[in-house]
């Protein structure tokens, strides 16, 4: 028997809220306001290329090379753009800060239909309930712009951290703050190897975030795949492994 759950941690990005619009759309809005006509679809996959060479070449929002979150974006817009023939400095500069700081607060992001009612009733069960989530600073204004800054206790970033799933320094820090044993924490998050995995390494009570069915992973239970977070409140009840 593990007992109750007392805590619950979240991943934030694509389990909480996702991207309003596709990347490659708004880095066209963006561009539009500058003169520029670009075609969506090229940027998308610039931005793609850009993406992976960044998160390769400095990883964690480039830590370990003396960087920061805004450092790091900016860097990936400017070469973003660059790859798409935009080459002068001041415009790419522009672009840059322009796009980091249209995804500080909430006109770029939207909250699944299902997040608020089920935050909501994990409060309501004296659950409390905390952040680890690979995201930079901007967090914080993030979710207090989308309404669920006041659910959580702590907010672990992985740029705060200094480690980023699937590392599991950032869970064993996640439960130091959480000041209880791993078996009465769950965590609930969309990637199996970065959520799931990482997570019931640890002991903490993992579940993989499947709200579309395509993730086919054998070896996870049914009773630790949801569908929907509505199903999380009863689930953790219920739950005893």
């Amino acid at each position: 028997m593990l007992g109750p759950v007392r805590w619950v941690l979240w991943d934030v990005k694509d389990t909480l809220l996702k991207v309003r619009r596709s990347v490659g759309e708004q880095y066209c809005r963006e561009a539009e306001r500058a003169g520029l006509n670009l075609p969506a679809q090229q940027v998308e996959a610039a931005f793609r290329q850009a993406y992976r060479q960044h998160s390769r070449l400095y990883p964690n929002y480039g830590h370990a090379q003396g960087m920061n979150g805004q450092s790091w974006w900016m860097g990936l817009v400017k070469s973003t753009f660059f790859q798409c023939g935009v080459q002068d400095p001041v415009l790419l500069d522009t672009l840059a800060r322009n796009l980091f700081q249209n995804f500080c607060g909430p006109e770029n992001w939207e909250v699944f239909p299902d997040s608020n009612s089920t935050l909501k009733s994990c409060t309501a069960l004296g659950m409390k309930q905390g952040v680890v989530s690979n995201f930079d600073s901007r967090l914080e204004g993030v979710l207090r712009g989308c309404g669920l800054l006041s659910y959580f206790s702590f907010l672990l970033t992985s740029e705060g951290a200094g480690v980023a799933k699937p590392d599991v320094t950032i869970f064993t820090q996640a439960l130091k703050r959480c000041g209880v044993p791993a078996k009465n924490v769950a965590h609930v998050g969309d990637h199996y190897i970065n959520d799931y995995l990482t997570s019931r390494s640890l002991g903490i009570r993992g579940y993989l975030l499947d709200r579309h069915g395509h993730q086919a992973h054998l070896d996870i239970p049914p009773q630790h795949r949801l569908h929907s977070l509505d199903e999380l409140p009863t689930r953790l009840q219920q739950e005893t492994d």
